[in-house]
């Protein structure tokens, strides 16, 4: 066992792309359970959750139901999931979003295409467009979140926010945007215009993609 986990670290180190997902998840499955073969779990994970990244986002209660995921497993997949979202939040925080849209769309994924639950969040952008501030609003359910347009325009104005992006994410993963989406945008906009706040575009994640309002003539 010692040997093929030495093995298979020294391939990662090499060539870390031509690690297939099972034996990536082995890797961090090491940390925690040091004394087994944990060959068969990261299989067996990535067959009941669908893939790596449902895995390392799968919620606790059902991870703690598979045999042999420790507490100290489930903590290190936390710790993953924040470590990519923070690392992705980086590369677009004080920077004109504008020109940084596909490092956007990567954070975006990042913190909420594996989310089980609706979550909407806010980008604000000063007048060149740099995000000067990235807030989750709200929380809801599966298949709905309540979004106040006027709190929205508060904390926008709080902020001196010159313009603002919405993003929430479809737990199904279908990006299409609800005709409930639609009609609060138009809140917003209707909201924000009178006040000097724009609403450069709202998008929608899904599982491996997306919807922009603005690409798709909504906004």
């Amino acid at each position: 066992m010692t040997g093929h986990r030495e093995r298979l670290r020294k391939r990662f180190v090499a060539s870390p792309a031509a690690v297939p997902d099972y034996e990536l998840l082995e890797l961090i499955l090491f940390r925690t359970i040091p004394r087994r073969d944990v060959k068969p779990l990261a299989k067996d994970l990535i067959a009941m959750f669908g893939s790596f990244g449902a895995t390392i986002h799968a919620e606790p209660a059902r991870l703690n139901d598979v045999k042999g995921v420790s507490d100290a497993t489930i903590a290190d997949f936390a710790i993953l999931r924040e470590t990519t979202a923070r690392l992705t939040q980086a590369k677009v925080m004080k920077r004109d979003i504008i020109s940084s849209w596909g490092a956007l769309l990567d954070y975006c994924f990042a913190a909420m295409a594996h989310n089980t639950i609706e979550q909407f969040r806010i980008l604000f952008l000063d007048r060149q467009n740099v995000l000067i501030a990235d807030e989750v609003q709200q929380t809801g359910t599966i298949d709905h979140t309540p979004v106040y347009p006027r709190e929205v325009v508060k904390r926008a104005l709080a902020l001196n926010a010159s313009a603002i992006i919405l993003v929430h994410n479809h737990p199904s993963g279908d990006p299409t945007p609800s005709r409930d989406d639609i009609t609060m945008t138009q809140q917003i906009i209707d909201t924000a215009k009178p006040l000097g706040i724009s609403v450069h575009d709202h998008l929608v994640i899904g599982k491996g993609k997306h919807a922009s309002f603005k690409s798709l003539g909504l906004i």
